[in-house]
């Protein structure tokens, strides 16, 4: 290979663990200690490799850096030579993702990070991809964009060979994408039941394919009870639904997997397998490599899909690179995002296999990062038909595929949201979106948020970033240098010489202007107090705060925003609603309109439409249906209620919560909103979702509540279960873990937990006698990053790193994956990382809470309290939430752990929940600590490079 350049030769790398402790491995590769003064002067005059510039900088307690030639980000060169391929964005994550032994200390990482440099560089002459030409066209675009790595990237590339037929900058990727086809409908899914022994059968034959010979009882017994989920239905809105708790280690995805392939084989398409998170929708995927090992197959077989602003939007991306070439953009950001473009499965930037750290390795402006921000179609603005990309476009590629499917693994807020569109759109005798076909059999998975996942969706929120959305929606960016395109730019030729059509688009345009524009946040809230609404809504917008001052204290405003009652309303309120709802109504009648319009173009030129101009139509018309029949009709009848109110709570809607509320960042207010939720979302769940399918599965290791008489009571409740004409089938399997021995858990009684310092104490303490792979969990970010800061030097000290939700430059599952790669790293969370964390093995052995996980009392909170139970109701959803967490400790059989509450007050009627043979332990924090160290016997002396970080 040909040789790296002499800068290259003779940057040393270095690693910085939180402190900072810094490690430095030289040209040669060895490995020593750095004070921190040596490793800010290293960092900012290099040359130097790193991994992840700006969390080195943060470290360092230096701005994140632009792209510099003499800072080499390992990380950078990565995303080059294995596009689309999992990395932890660590010196640890890279060595594990390239087979190196796992380093530990900041010396021993340095050198590491040094060697993962040289293997990727001589992997990338060795078997460069999709080919030589085009990885070497992307190669010398970046170079000349001043790539640190374009020198030694293109020297690697030329070791052998290399002809120049590839023209042009490589960025082109639309122009290599192949192109999805269109089929015919495939028809409605049959009805011919599932064998509960052949769901058996089928498991046996999955575990076999998957290496494992051992059958698990409780697996089996699983597969074939959940066959009662896809039997035929008796009777139109009774669907088959059954409840099924399986513990950790009960296997029930390959146990649902089992009788929901056999179902789609006989009758699909398709088994839709719902889940809550993002890495549970990949884990499934890879758990359906078992049903169809032919990569090919699978990829027909079994579709991952989520929402439209999930996924990569070529059209977005073009006038990205255009821009960037122009220099407006992160052009070296864009052009590896090309690479990334050239190999990904699906296009699914969020969740998937785009690397969600390299938009945040070093100091590029939000709005020219090659991030799922700017890139992905999150603005509603799609042409569909209309765009050049539309025959490649990743997003099309994925609603096709998941008509024919077997298995479509989407997530609960996708399935939701678009049955709440598509039983309004049904109502009025029009066909549904199309996107998600016919849910008849349903599978959720993390059933326990199934309730949330049904408040989210079927809920109303009237708020100014909502409402200036609506406007730019209609009128397009109105900001210089802003990107995206309003209803004329999208329509415009779909109307042709249709007077009436025009006319209706532009009266919709003049109307959009009564809604909030730029800037609003400043008009409405300014520090000084000088407010200077412009419009109805942004004067509307002035009441809401008026009132949320009025009514409640602005203590911890700046960390938990300010909530009140929307009703009683104050006077200034109940004089502005109704000249919002005015202006609201002066846009949605337009676009009702315009809506009629393109529905009477595909009724009387139906013979006459090409397929792309009928798609783009209905593209159109979906969007329109949004916002104009159940976005704007829900932000008047708020208003309208705020508009009559007579004060009297006994005639408000008992189904339905209005409030008020205002969100603040760095102590101003950023948005203000009036929400609408139903007290109980089950209620448009059962009608949207469950009453018209034929087959629900609901599974989870955490759904019943042993406290109740009726441990599924609950369940029933918050699925819609109990909504249904008949009770569901039920199941709970125990974990076959060994609790009692694997498994400790504590109260400690003598820490104060509203002392920071206390906490903070106790939580380094437990963190060190774990030897690291502990997981604080916080209800507060703001009580979360006072213990950061307080315990990460010390940590460091000992050398463990800690890495922080909320503090690091990181979004949430990047954290996991270092976390998950680092045996010995600690992290801080809060409910997002007890709800995403699943990490197997030593990497996570000590989680500890710093309080009761109780509901926050907001109004919504307290009117749900009301009507479920009251303290009851408290204690279901804080027990859950324990348990949720706890179920993160033990992944495997094999796995040992500690379960910490720094509460005293804890009740002990919280952790029944807990596994059975877990006994809650109240002991002071000096015996907890020794237990601690005992019960996971983890040696610590023999530890390298333990006290420092390395350079």
């Amino acid at each position: 290979m040909t040789a790296s350049p002499p800068t290259l030769d003779l940057a040393p790398a270095l690693v910085v663990l939180p402190g900072p402790r810094a490690g430095m491995a030289d040209g040669g590769g060895e490995g020593r200690m750095l004070r921190a003064p040596d490793a800010r002067d290293l960092f900012e005059h290099g040359p130097v490799l790193v991994a992840h510039g700006a969390m080195t900088a943060r470290r360092l307690n230096l701005s994140p850096p632009p792209r510099s030639p003499r800072l080499f980000d390992v990380l950078e060169l990565h995303a080059f030579v294995r596009p689309g391929a999992f990395c932890a964005p660590s010196a640890v994550g890279l060595a594990m993702a390239l087979g190196l032994a796992e380093p530990h200390g900041a010396a021993q990482q340095a050198q590491s990070l040094r060697e993962s440099a040289d293997a990727l560089l001589r992997e990338l002459a060795l078997t460069p991809v999709p080919s030589r030409e085009e990885a070497l066209a992307v190669a010398e675009t970046l170079a000349k964009a001043g790539w640190s790595w374009g020198p030694a990237v293109i020297g690697a590339l030329r070791s052998v060979p290399v002809g120049n037929q590839f023209r042009g900058s490589g960025l082109d990727v639309w122009a290599r994408l192949p192109e999805w086809e269109d089929q015919a409908p495939p028809g409605e899914a049959g009805s011919r039941p599932i064998d509960p022994e052949r769901a058996g059968q089928r498991l046996t034959e999955l575990l076999q394919r998957s290496g494992l010979e051992e059958i698990r009882e409780a697996q089996a017994t699983f597969a074939k009870e959940a066959a009662y989920a896809f039997q035929p239905r008796e009777r139109e809105g009774e669907p088959r639904m059954m409840l099924a708790e399986a513990g950790t280690g009960v296997g029930k995805t390959l146990g649902y997997l089992a009788p929901a392939s056999l179902w789609a084989e006989a009758n699909g398409p398709s088994v839709w397998v719902s889940t809550y998170t993002r890495a549970l929708q990949r884990q499934i995927e890879r758990e359906s490599r078992s049903i169809y090992p032919d990569p090919k197959e699978r990829a027909k077989k079994a579709v991952v899909r989520k929402g439209r602003e999930n996924y990569l939007c070529l059209l977005n991306f073009q006038e990205q690179i255009n821009g960037a070439q122009l220099g407006n953009g992160d052009l070296i950001g864009l052009a590896l995002t090309a690479r990334w473009a050239r190999a990904t499965r699906d296009g699914d930037m969020t969740g998937g296999d785009f690397p969600a750290w390299l938009p945040t390795l070093s100091a590029v402006p939000p709005s020219a990062q090659a991030s799922p921000a700017n890139l992905v179609d999150r603005r509603g603005e799609c042409i569909h038909a209309g765009c050049q990309h539309y025959r490649i476009c990743f997003i099309e590629k994925a609603v096709r595929a998941s008509k024919r499917a077997d298995l479509v693994i989407a997530n609960h807020a996708l399935v939701l949201t678009q049955a709440a569109f598509d039983g309004a759109r049904t109502a009025r005798g029009l066909k549904g979106d199309n996107e998600t076909t016919s849910l008849k059999r349903i599978v959720f998975d993390e059933g326990h948020h199934l309730f949330e996942a049904a408040d989210s969706a079927f809920s109303a929120a009237l708020s100014g970033a909502e409402a200036a959305e609506l406007r730019r929606w209609i009128r397009g960016p109105e900001g210089r240098g802003r990107r995206g395109r309003g209803l004329e730019a999208r329509l415009l030729d779909i109307l042709g010489d249709r007077e009436g059509a025009r006319q209706a688009m532009g009266q919709a345009i003049h109307a959009a202007a009564a809604l909030p524009g730029e800037g609003w946040s400043g008009r409405v809230a300014p520090p000084d107090g000088q407010i200077n609404p412009i419009g109805p809504i942004e004067n509307f917008l002035v009441a809401v705060i008026e009132q949320l001052r009025a009514r409640t204290s602005e203590r911890g405003g700046a960390d938990l925003g300010l909530q009140c009652d929307a009703r009683p309303p104050i006077d200034l309120v109940r004089e502005r609603a109704p000249e919002a709802a005015k202006a609201l109504a002066s846009i949605e009648a337009p676009l009702l309109a315009l809506a009629r319009a393109l529905e009477d173009v595909l009724d009387e030129e139906a013979e006459h439409l090409a397929p792309s101009e009928r798609a783009r139509i209905e593209g159109a018309l979906r969007g329109l249906d949004r916002r104009a029949r159940m976005t704007l009709p829900a932000w008047r009848s708020i208003l309208k209620a705020l508009e009559e109110d007579d004060v009297d709570p006994s005639e408000t809607d008992p189904d339905f919560v209005d409030w008020f509320e205002a969100t603040f960042l760095y102590g101003r207010v950023v948005d203000a909103a009036c929400r609408r939720h139903w007290v109980d979302p089950t209620e448009p769940l059962r009608a949207a979702v469950l009453s018209p399918a034929h087959g629900v599965l609901v599974t989870s290791a955490t759904l019943v509540d042993p406290a109740l008489e009726d441990p599924f009571a609950l369940a029933e409740m918050r699925t819609g279960a109990a909504r249904l004409p008949s009770a569901p089938k039920v199941l709970r399997l125990v974990s076959p873990f060994d609790y009692a021995n694997n498994a400790k858990a504590f109260v400690v009684t003598d820490v104060n937990k509203e002392d920071p310092r206390q906490v903070s104490a106790a939580m380094r303490e437990l963190f060190l006698a774990a030897g690291g792979g502990g997981l604080g969990l916080f209800t507060a970010i703001r009580r979360l990053k006072a213990v950061h800061e307080r315990i990460a030097a010390p940590l460091a000290d000992n050398g463990l790193a800690l890495y922080a939700q909320h503090v690091d430059p990181l979004e949430v599952g990047a954290l996991v994956d270092i976390f998950r790669a680092e045996e010995d790293a600690c992290l801080l969370g809060t409910d997002a990382i007890r709800d995403g964390v699943d990490v197997p093995g030593r990497s996570l052995r000590l989680l500890v809470f710093d309080r009761v996980p109780w509901p926050r009392p907001d109004v919504l909170h307290k009117a749900r309290r009301l009507r479920f139970g009251g303290k009851g109701y408290d204690d279901a959803v804080a027990r859950a939430r324990i348990s949720q967490a706890f179920g993160r400790l033990i992944r495997r059989a094999d796995d040992r752990g500690v379960f910490v509450m720094l509460d005293a007050a804890a009740p002990t009627r919280l952790f029944s929940s807990l596994p059975e043979g877990v006994q809650i332990e109240r002991v002071g924090l000096v015996e907890a600590i020794e237990a601690t160290t005992a019960f996971l016997a983890k040696k610590t002396e023999d530890r390298p490079g333990g006290d420092l970080a390395a350079s």
